[in-house]
């Protein structure tokens, strides 16, 4: 039986459940929030203390951060290489996403499919009015048709959640402090200015350092926990977290089988994929955007025995 028949057969015994949130993950966001706000807010202190002129940065980053926001879904499906598909094209995802967006109250995002065979799916857009779902070929060739709409309803309890802006606006200052850094490098290295100006470089460079690294972790840990969110929204949408429990497993073992040379090309789009294409082992658990899968499942089997 193909995927697309198991669906049609399966949306008589799934009823969907309404949304819910988790408050424990919600606290732990807020807080990851309120620590990056203490951090920024020292930061421009320090910056006003000795007297940098941050103006025309923080108005350079916010164009910057601007753009990529603004067209985040442009820049993702080129750089991905996904293709939007009509209703024609792909009837039975178009299915399995209308009746998802309905049961989350979102508007109907638009389609697409990646042509890789690579298992993974992602979703971008600035708010759901503007979202993308995209899956690739090699998700559909590995998944049945419940593990698809588990799938798709991780992707769009991301679009539900917001997470793209979430995480635009938690990188603001972040970003601003990168640009700081690279600017007190650049004097420091040239010699603008006085001693006492290029002592002062120093520590300016020393302090954006310091934030960024800092609020990089802390922006990495937030985008673990809404990760943690997405696979909750997913389970409540669909009352099935073992489905998505079966995905995850099946799209981390295809991963370790695909040629690295597929893997690389993918790896761009390595935050905004439901599981990241590398190997476990290479990357550490705290510079990830994503939690291990084995936590992922854990949580998920919770929720299972809850429901």
């Amino acid at each position: 039986m193909t995927w697309e028949a198991e669906f049609k057969y399966s949306k008589i015994y799934n009823p969907i459940m309404r949304w819910v949130r988790d408050r424990g993950l919600t606290l732990r966001m807020f807080l990851t929030m309120f620590l990056l706000g203490i951090i920024y807010l020292a930061f421009l202190t320090i910056l006003f203390a000795f007297g940098v002129g941050y103006t025309g940065l923080i108005a350079f980053a916010a164009i910057f951060l601007f753009i990529q926001y603004y067209f985040s879904d442009k820049i993702v499906l080129y750089a991905s290489g996904a293709k939007i598909v009509e209703e024609s094209e792909a009837p039975e995802l178009y299915s399995m996403v209308r009746e998802l967006t309905m049961a989350a109250n979102l508007p109907m995002p638009r389609i697409a499919i990646v042509d890789t065979p690579v298992p993974n799916a992602f979703a971008t857009g600035r708010n759901p009015k503007n979202a993308v779902v995209a899956v690739t070929t090699g998700l559909l060739r590995t998944l049945n048709a419940e593990e698809i709409k588990a799938v798709l309803g991780h992707e769009l309890s991301h679009v539900k959640n917001r997470d793209v802006a979430v995480i635009t606006i938690a990188s603001f200052l972040s970003t601003v402090a990168w640009f700081i850094m690279r600017w007190a490098m650049f004097a420091g290295m040239f010699g603008y200015g006085r001693r006492e100006q290029g002592s002062a470089n120093l520590i300016i460079f020393a302090v954006s350092a310091l934030v960024w690294l800092i609020s990089f972790l802390l922006i990495r840990a937030l985008s673990r926990y809404r990760e943690f969110a997405a696979d909750m929204g997913s389970a409540y949408l669909t009352r099935n977290p073992n489905a998505l429990i079966s995905a995850l497993l099946k799209i981390s073992g295809k991963m370790e089988r695909i040629h690295p040379e597929y893997k690389k090309e993918a790896e761009g789009l390595n935050a905004f994929f439901i599981i990241p294409a590398l190997s476990r082992d290479s990357i550490l658990s705290l510079f990830s955007t994503h939690p291990p899968v084995e936590k992922r499942i854990e949580r998920l089997e919770k929720l299972a025995a809850e429901l």
